[in-house]
């Protein structure tokens, strides 16, 4: 348990120090970026859970979101990104800036869904995968609730 605590922590000052020497408007592309390619993956397991299920695909999206989410995005909520423009004008509510612990707590239950979508896609079952991948778009709408400006 130690080195995955230490693992975690070296994973952690390693994305700050990236982040930190990444100008504003690329953190902004990047996050949005992140942000996107889960989306499209959320969208792949729904498709599957809704049509012909189809484990391999499921099994790829699940990966692909449980990477991301883990990844330290958030290093990239640095100063100056809470306005600008990355891909298009940040959505970011100020509330991201200030309500840390509010902020960290969605994160953490995100990035749980998240490593428990890749051990449900693994086995199979495509009920619990839908089951799970409402849970896991469940923590995606409270933190847009939360955190996300309104289109």
């Amino acid at each position: 348990m130690k080195i995955k605590a230490i693992l975690a922590l070296v994973a952690i000052t390693l994305a700050g120090s990236a982040a930190a020497q990444v100008k504003p408007e690329e953190a902004i592309k990047f996050r949005q970026s992140g942000y996107g390619f889960m989306a499209w993956n959320m969208a792949r397991i729904k498709m599957n859970v809704e049509g012909t299920y189809n484990k391999e695909e499921v099994i790829k999206a699940a990966t692909a979101i449980q990477a991301i989410a883990n990844s330290g995005m958030g290093a990239l909520y640095l100063p100056g990104t809470d306005k600008g423009t990355g891909w298009e004008k940040t959505r970011a509510k100020p509330e991201i800036w200030t309500e840390k612990e509010k902020l960290g707590k969605a994160a953490m239950a995100f990035n749980k869904e998240a490593n428990e979508m890749a051990k449900v896609a693994a086995a199979g079952d495509a009920a619990a995968t839908k089951e799970q991948l409402g849970k896991l778009g469940g923590t995606c709408k409270g933190c847009h609730d939360d955190f996300k400006i309104k289109d």
